[in-house]
This record gives structure tokens, sequence and C-alpha cells, in this order.
């Protein structure tokens, strides 16, 4: 999987990919260029071999200020509506990207993670948060919906119908307190160990049966849309297919012999 990226940051070690905006000035907004690389790498990272779970971590105190004021919404108010809509297209398509890599992706969100920032964190598997993360879907507030790259569909599955149309009609900031409560952060850890504690949960689930996490994290993914006989069915095949694999035989192989197993992701 590559690292060799122009417009966020990138590193890959022991099989984690860990990724951040790289304009701490700013808080670490959006352009057009840094969303269109991210929605192409998580496309590409389903393909990865390399890596088994990905950090989208907070760079300078901030995790996103969201897209930027002067490169993108400056240009997308003299935009026709052909225009506008490939632009949301392709910022939703980051969304799908990340929902559909494979890989489970864990969210440490530090300051401010607003806006399109707030959705990526929203779009992950996990987020754990500090007590200075303030969460805020503030598309209301410059005039547009809050039903913006799965919004509607997804925030309301983390933390509830109610309290998704409350941050989605009022764009208020939810605070680290009311993040955890609600079920958004898995849970706060301080600023300073943020993403160690990232790279920790990320490594314990690498360290796993990682083609079963595919089908986990497909899983989580598609069932919402399934009734539940569906639903059962779908997870009958999805474990079966599971029961084929060799770490399925290396788990039960430890377990007679009294062992940890050592899972190769195959």
């Amino acid at each position: 999987m590559r690292s060799d990226v122009d417009h966020f940051l990138c590193r890959i070690e022991d099989r984690i990919a860990t990724v951040s905006l790289n304009r701490p000035d700013r808080k670490n907004p959006l352009t057009f260029d840094s969303y269109a690389e991210l929605r192409d790498w998580f496309r590409d990272l389903v393909y990865a071999d390399d890596v088994d779970a990905v950090v989208f971590a907070s760079n300078g105190g901030n995790f996103s200020s969201g897209g930027d004021v002067h490169d993108i919404i400056g240009p997308l108010t003299r935009m026709n509506m052909k225009e506008l809509l490939t632009f949301t297209r392709m910022t939703g398509d980051l969304v799908k990207a990340i929902v559909n890599c494979g890989k489970p992706v864990i969210a440490a969100v530090d300051g401010i993670c607003v806006g399109a920032g707030a959705i990526i964190a929203m779009a992950a598997d996990l987020r754990i948060g500090t007590p200075d993360a303030k969460t805020a879907f503030l598309f209301t507030r410059v005039g547009l919906a809050g039903c913006d790259m799965g919004a509607c569909a997804i925030l309301p599955r983390i933390i509830g119908q109610g309290r998704a149309a409350e941050l989605l009609y009022t764009g208020r900031s939810m605070n680290a307190d009311e993040g955890e409560r609600w079920g958004f952060f898995n849970r706060l850890v301080p600023g300073a160990d943020l993403e160690a504690e990232a790279r920790e949960m990320a490594l314990r689930i690498a360290a796993g049966p990682n083609f079963a996490h595919m089908m986990t994290k497909t899983m989580l993914a598609q069932e919402w849309s399934m009734s539940i006989e569906q639903a059962i069915e779908a997870e009958a095949q999805a474990q079966a297919i599971c029961m084929q694999t060799g770490d399925f035989e290396r788990a039960y192989k430890a377990f007679v012999a009294k062992e940890k197993p050592v899972f190769e992701g195959d």
C-alpha cells in the first residue's frame, strides 16, 4: 500500500497505516485535492495485503476543520448544478471508500472535528477522543442541509435518532463528555496519549483474524438494509466462509494445545 501521498500524511508501520491531514496551521481543512486523494487511497486499501488496520489521526491538536472556506466553499458558490453534484458525489465517495475498504478504521480525535472532518470520524469503525474534542456537523450553520455525506443514515446508528437530529438541525458542538456518553466515542484519553492509544487498539485488532475482520466490517455495513432473517442468513454464509480459513484451524489447534493462537490472515 502506497504511503507516498501528496495531500495528506501517511506512514505504514507494523501493518498499521496512520493517516492525517497536514494543514495544522489552519486546523487541517480538506481541499478538493485531499478529498480526492483520500478517496482513492481508501479505495486502493481494499486490495492491500500489507495493511491490517488504519488510524486516522489528528495533527497539531486538531482533527479537521472540514472543507476549506477559501479553497472549497468559495469556489462552490460559483459552480453550476452539474459541477456541484459532481463535488457532492465525490465527497460521498470518500465515505463509501472508508466504509468499504475492508480494514478496521480508528479515528483518533483531538480538538476541532467539524463538518467533513466530523463525517470522516463518523465513517470510522471506532473513535477515540480527548477531553478537548469538539465535534460538530455544522452544515446548517453555512446554509446547507444536515444530510451530507451519509450523516442522516450513519450518525443515528451511532448515537440515536433524536441526538443525531439535534446535532444535524442545530449544528452545535458535541463536547467530548457528551460524545462518550452518547456512544460516538468509544472512550476518552488524555491528548498526550491519543495516538499511542489508537495505535495500540489498531495493533490489538490487527493481531486477530484479519480476513474475519473484513467480513465483520462488511456485515456491519450491509446488515442495516437487511431484515433480521436476511441478516441471519448472510451471517451464516459469511461464517461458513470464515470456517474455511487457516486462521480458524490455527485457533482450534492453539486451543487444544492450550496456546495463544497466532493468526496469519488467511
